[in-house]
């Protein structure tokens, strides 16, 4: 199902899923005033500097969270797993459990410092 809206793509979760998923909505969007959300393919998007920074997604087998950095091949940070993808890593989320605020954290001052970089 390809939600029409960033809010029917969280609505149509099951719990424990949707609620992690909007705990994450809600640090992402907090966690830097250049962060801002929009919906590229289906899946909700947090660009910085408005470049494409992560999305949030579940994967297809378990319907296990995840966040999805774009730049992860140039993240180094162990929470992060690359599976088959050039580009982009995962950052695994555990619905049921409290959120790795510390490896978020790190993921994203990498991934924010990574951006800034570029931009320059």
């Amino acid at each position: 199902m390809v939600s029409s809206t960033i809010d029917d793509f969280f609505l149509s979760k099951e719990e424990p899923v949707k609620g992690c998923l909007l705990v994450l909505r809600s640090y992402i969007k907090n966690y830097d005033d250049r962060m801002t959300e929009t919906m590229k393919y289906g899946m909700p998007c947090y660009c910085f500097l408005g470049k494409a920074f992560c999305y949030l997604w579940t994967d297809k087998k378990t319907g296990a969270p995840y966040i999805l950095m774009v730049e992860g091949k140039h993240i180094q940070h162990p929470a992060l797993e690359s599976g088959d993808r050039a580009r982009m890593k995962i950052l695994p989320i555990a619905a049921d459990q409290d959120l790795p605020i510390v490896d978020i954290d790190a993921v994203f001052e990498l991934g924010v410092a990574y951006a800034l970089a570029v931009s320059k």
